[in-house]
């Protein structure tokens, strides 16, 4: 599932240790020459334009526009109290599968979730990111719409993805203080995401629709 961490580390904050990657990634990716073509505008970019730049980009592309945030939860609960309690679910759910966060990110970050998916198999993957699909098309489609060369990556994910994704309703106005508060501020991205731990299964819902499925332990 290697697939997954290629993603992951292309939505992650440009550092010199990605863009030094970069030729291990399109390795990795020539192993599947659909998705390789798919990707190439995103790898070129990041290959081609200067590393301030790029990293100026990325903040204003995922963190000072919330139509495109990184963060799942915040295109479903908004700036709801639910949304404090779907990750701290999910960072149960990661559990139960045998894995633990490291760093300060929120576990809603979808460079985690998809390093979350490289270390399941491919039927559990697949079933993981069908319910995810449908937050990933969204802000797929928000930056495909600002011409934005990280778009291909969601539409690869898109894709894969067994089931059609069903847009989204438009949240209310985000707010991530609450989360930041409770989780601490996003990390860089250049440590692990997530460790091994024991075994364990259990299932993962982003859908609006299966929202009751989130919140079962509030």
């Amino acid at each position: 599932m290697k697939h997954y961490q290629v993603l992951s580390a292309l939505l992650l904050y440009p550092e010199p240790e990605l863009i030094a990657e970069l030729p291990e990634l399109e390795r990795v990716l020539a192993a599947t020459p659909e998705w390789h073509e798919v990707l190439r505008p995103v790898l070129d970019y990041l290959a081609d334009t200067d590393l301030i730049a790029l990293q100026q980009n990325y903040v204003m592309t995922f963190d000072r526009t919330p139509s495109h945030s990184l963060h799942l939860f915040e295109h479903i609960h908004g700036e709801s109290r639910d949304r404090g309690q779907a990750m701290v679910d999910l960072m149960e759910e990661y559990k139960k599968h045998g894995l633990e966060m490291t760093g300060n990110d929120l576990p809603d970050f979808v460079p985690l979730f998809l390093e979350f998916l490289s270390q399941q198999d491919e039927a559990e993957a697949a079933r993981l990111l069908s319910d995810a699909v449908h937050v990933l098309a969204h802000i797929g489609r928000k930056l495909d719409a600002n011409a934005s060369p990280y778009a291909v990556i969601f539409d690869v994910l898109e894709r894969l993805s067994p089931v059609k994704a069903e847009p989204l309703a438009e949240p209310p106005v985000r707010d991530m203080d609450e989360a930041l508060e409770t989780f601490g501020p996003g990390a860089d991205g250049v440590e692990p995401l997530l460790k091994t731990l024991g075994a364990g299964v259990q299932p993962i819902n982003f859908h609006p629709k299966a929202r009751r499925a989130v919140e079962k332990t509030a």
